[in-house]
């Protein structure tokens, strides 16, 4: 009592049958079993992502032509 029997899924079901067609319903499925494929694929990707270690990257201060220039005045003068 209170939950859904076999006989009212039945009709259910035959009335979506009804309202959309076999063709409409094959493409349906075909589309959900792909998104859920892609969806699948894209948590393997991430976790496999997320287990290898963090890679460090070293900052390097940004190229500007101040140090350069220095240098060379400093080689002048000696």
């Amino acid at each position: 009592m209170g939950g859904i029997g076999i006989w009212q899924l039945v009709i259910v079901l035959l009335i979506v049958f009804l309202l959309f067609g076999s063709k409409r319903l094959k493409t349906l499925g075909g589309d959900l079993g792909e998104t859920i494929q892609g969806f699948r694929r894209s948590m393997a990707s991430n976790s496999e992502a997320d287990d290898s270690p963090p890679q460090v990257q070293q900052q390097q201060a940004p190229f500007s032509g101040t140090a350069q220039q220095s240098h060379s005045q400093t080689d002048r003068q000696a």
